[in-house]
């Protein structure tokens, strides 16, 4: 069953969704480029970890040094003292610090093993405040001060952009950087009314770039995770659309 969408399809921006779609995202992208560049390239999966919190901040579970005192020992100077009632502990929870795992993709010259193009599909921690933010910014920067072109896939209308210069308010984003045009880069933005346009992939200077058909991806991915079974239309998605597009969106929504 497809997506009653021309698009993106916003459901999938579920937080319960969100990280199983990812995972096959990225993989489809993989599989769809490997079909369409030469073997002088591989397409290798890659991961970053690091550790967040509930608030996304950096947390240290153990301390450094544990201090063991012992109970001091009852006054006797004072037969008649009195004794006030014992401390009774209480249950409390303690913040823990979250192993985080997010995968992208590298495309590397074979011969070589020189990183050609680096392609991230943003995540929700990476769009808010926090450890997620920091840690791909700090990447994020890296690849742009380098000889390695950047493909950045934003299928996330909640959270707080990446900084573009320039760019048009929209629901989606798609940059393209060519390392050897920047500052300058392409960016694809659209809405959740519209198709996911499709784009080049940089590859070394002189080659034949390939397009990516991102939307024909996502298609694959929502039949193939069997989405349509775990997607209950009759709720409003998550984050919600704006009053315009619910009015938009119910008019394919009832043909599901």
């Amino acid at each position: 069953m497809r997506s009653p969408f021309p698009g993106m399809n916003p459901y999938l921006e579920n937080s319960e969704l969100w990280s199983e779609v990812h995972s096959r995202l990225i993989v489809a992208i993989a599989d769809d480029l490997s079909e369409h560049i030469s073997e002088k390239y591989r397409v290798a999966i890659e991961k970053r970890t690091y550790f967040s919190g509930e608030d996304d901040s950096l947390l240290v579970g153990i301390p450094d040094v544990s201090v063991v005192g012992k109970q001091p020992e009852q006054s006797q100077s004072s037969a008649t003292a009195t004794l006030t009632p014992p401390i009774e502990p209480i249950t409390v929870t303690l913040p823990m610090a979250e192993e985080v795992q997010e995968r992208y993709l590298e495309i590397r010259e074979v011969a070589t093993g020189v990183v050609i193009t680096a392609i991230e599909v943003l995540s929700p921690k990476n769009k808010r405040a926090g450890e997620g933010r920091q840690v791909y910014e700090r990447k994020r920067n890296q690849v742009l001060a380098s000889f390695t072109h950047l493909v950045e896939i934003d299928l996330l209308r909640g959270g707080q952009p990446l900084p573009i210069l320039g760019a048009t308010k929209s629901d989606y984003r798609i940059v393209v950087s060519w390392s050897d045009l920047r500052p300058s880069a392409q960016l694809y933005a659209f809405s959740v009314r519209q198709e996911i346009p499709s784009f080049p992939v940089p590859l070394k200077t002189g080659e034949e770039e390939p397009l990516l058909n991102l939307q024909g991806i996502l298609e694959r991915v929502y039949e193939r995770g069997r989405y349509y079974l775990a997607i209950d239309y009759t709720q409003p998605p998550q984050p919600p659309l704006t009053k315009e597009d619910t009015a938009w969106a119910n008019e394919f929504l009832a043909k599901v």
